[in-house]
């Protein structure tokens, strides 16, 4: 039993070391002279049910991809609100004829309105992180499943 112990413990030893020496060799490597970055396009992607809005174009206009599906029947549409000013926000389907709407919004002191359409018109009152809600009406049958893009513009006062 004792000698069991002290080769399970050397087993143990012997394999942390060869782990750094690894990366001890990793880390002398020779770096080529060449170094290839590859540059991303800047745009606004779905990550589960959300959506991060922190990339504008040249219009100052957000504009993202979106999916509804089973999994995910709501899709929330978070943006930071740098300055007063009226927000104009559209859905856009490949047909025009889908179930889906701005469900709510929640501004930043956690209030919130809605629903409202495919088209969202308002004031913003409220600077900070602004979130919304899109989904289907719960009032009228046969949700949206698909894809869908979203366009928000602030314009300042």
């Amino acid at each position: 039993m004792k000698n069991a112990m002290f080769l399970i413990l050397f087993t143990f030893f012997f394999s942390c070391q060869q782990k750094e020496k690894q990366k001890e060799n990793k880390t002398n490597s020779v770096i080529p002279d060449t170094i290839v970055v590859k540059k991303e396009r800047a745009e606004n992607k779905q990550i589960d049910d959300t959506i991060f809005m922190n990339f504008k174009d040249d219009n100052n206009l957000n504009t993202a991809e979106g999916l509804l599906d089973s999994v995910h029947p709501r899709v929330f549409v978070k943006f930071k609100n740098e300055s007063l000013g009226t927000l104009e926000a559209k859905i856009i389907l490949a047909t025009n004829n889908g179930n889906i709407r701005f469900n709510q919004i929640i501004f930043p002191d956690n209030s919130s309105d809605g629903p409202f359409g495919k088209d969202l018109k308002m004031q913003l009152t409220q600077k900070g992180n602004h979130v919304i809600v899109i989904g289907h009406s719960q009032m009228a049958d046969n949700p949206y499943w698909g894809n869908f893009k979203v366009e928000l513009k602030n314009k300042k006062q």
